[in-house]
Parts: structure tokens; C-alpha cells; sequence
């Protein structure tokens, strides 16, 4: 079936990176470094997902206990591929869209469509590159026509994200648009309103909402200000632990 070879072509990259495999046991809790992950309080009902060793080891570990995931409406309304998440596991930056578009559900990957091209060059405008950070959607399948996601599937897939979250343990947090920082955030503030401002986010991480890349295809004048924002990102990485 295309869901479980796209499984285990995931498991493969992380094979690559060397993710020695996955366990359930407990001293497979403890990082490299040294520090324990435990679930998190806010991570919902899913949060019963094993825990393991190192950040790529966790990442497999959920993407596994996603699987083909059947948990809300979506998987019935055309989804191609669960969009789990791409990128570094331990990167420093850490960006969150909305939801998979056409081209993410066809190839399984986030931001590989024109939208994606474009926030390839706002990485590397801050002198990094996709390889450096982690990207992810508030949901991980695409909804119907491009819609909203509703707020059953936000539920039922925030805790996925949480995880990945806290796994990654990101510096800094880049919510791309309206909803996702909406999602993140618990504001109705207008995305123009609380562009660039700095948050604090859950554990360590600093989070910085910004303009979708989509809307720049659409506004292009506005991609100043997201050089602005992003100005704050690379000052935020900068800054010593």
C-alpha cells in the first residue's frame, strides 16, 4: 500500500541519519545529552505515544504511532498522505504552517509547492538552509478544496505537533500565516497585528508569527516585512544559550 511504503521510506531517512532503531524500554529515554523527554501535560489523550531515545529516534517513534491515521473526518475527504513533518531533529528553527496543500499531499513532504520554493529562499536569506531547520503544518493532511482546517481536526492533530514540539525543543518557532499562529497562539489577532512581535512558547522556544508564504505569491509588496521578521529570527539564534 503507498501509506506503508511512504512509512517506511520515512523510517529509511532516519535510518540514513542513523537512528539505530526504536524501543520501548526505559533507559532508551535518556538523550545524548543527557536530559530525559517526558510526555508533556498538554500533549492530550496521544501522549500515551512511546517515548524514546534521541530526537530522530522520537520523531520515528510518532510518526509510527501515527501511522495511516483515521483519527478525524480528513482521511475520508480525499487525503492522499499523512504530511508528518520534514527536516533536521535537532535544528534551532522550527517553522509551522497551516495544512498540507495539493503538492505536500501528493509527495508526503511540507512546503514543496510554489509556496514551499518561497520559503526555501526566506531560509536562505537568514543564511540557512532547509537541511538547517524543521518544518511542520498545524495539521498533517490536507482538507478538502484547501479549507480552513476545522476545529475537531486542529484537536485531534495539535497534540501530534506538541510532540514533534517538544522533541525538536526549537529555539525559535516561525508561525507561518494566520492559522497557524492563530492555533498556536489562542488569539483571533489579526495576522498584521502580532507579525514580528516575540512570544514566549511553551518550554524555551521564542515564537514569531509572520505572513504565509502563499500570501507573499499574492502580495508580494508585503515581503518586506517579512525580511523584517526574519531579522528578528536570525538576531534570536544569534543571541547566546
Amino acid at each position: 500500500m503507498t501509506n506503508r511504503r511512504d512509512l517506511a521510506d520515512h523510517l529509511q531517512f532516519f535510518q540514513e541519519l542513523g537512528v539505530r532503531g526504536i524501543s520501548r524500554d526505559p533507559k532508551w529515554r535518556e538523550r545524548e545529552s543527557g536530559d530525559t523527554v517526558e510526555a508533556s501535560g498538554d500533549a492530550g489523550p496521544e501522549s500515551s505515544s512511546p517515548v524514546v531515545g534521541t530526537a530522530a529516534e522520537e520523531l520515528v517513534a510518532l510518526r509510527a504511532h501515527i501511522g495511516d491515521c483515521t483519527r478525524c473526518k480528513l482521511h475520508k475527504q480525499g487525503r492522499t498522505h499523512v504530511v508528518f513533518g520534514a527536516g533536521n531533529p535537532q535544528a534551532q528553527l522550527m517553522f509551522v504552517g497551516e495544512a498540507p496543500g495539493s503538492d505536500e499531499d501528493l509527495q508526503g513532504e511540507p512546503f514543496v509547492g510554489r509556496a514551499g520554493q518561497l520559503l526555501t529562499k526566506i531560509i536562505q536569506s537568514i543564511g540557512l538552509e532547509r537541511s538547517d531547520v524543521y518544518i511542520a503544518n498545524v495539521i498533517k493532511c490536507r482538507p478538502p478544496n484547501n479549507r480552513n482546517p476545522e476545529p475537531d481536526e486542529v484537536a485531534t492533530c495539535q497534540p501530534f505537533l506538541f510532540r514533534q514540539i517538544d522533541t525538536i525543543r526549537p529555539r525559535v518557532i516561525v508561525a507561518l500565516g494566520t492559522f497557524a499562529a492563530h492555533a498556536l497562539l489562542g488569539t483571533d489577532a489579526p495576522i498584521s497585528r502580532i507579525r514580528g512581535h516575540v512570544h514566549p512558547f511553551r518550554h524555551d522556544s521564542s515564537l514569531i508569527p509572520t505572513f504565509h508564504p502563499a500570501y507573499l505569491l499574492r502580495s508580494p509588496d508585503r515581503k518586506r516585512d517579512v525580511w523584517e521578521d526574519m531579522k528578528k529570527v536570525r538576531d534570536l539564534l544569534a543571541r547566546p544559550d
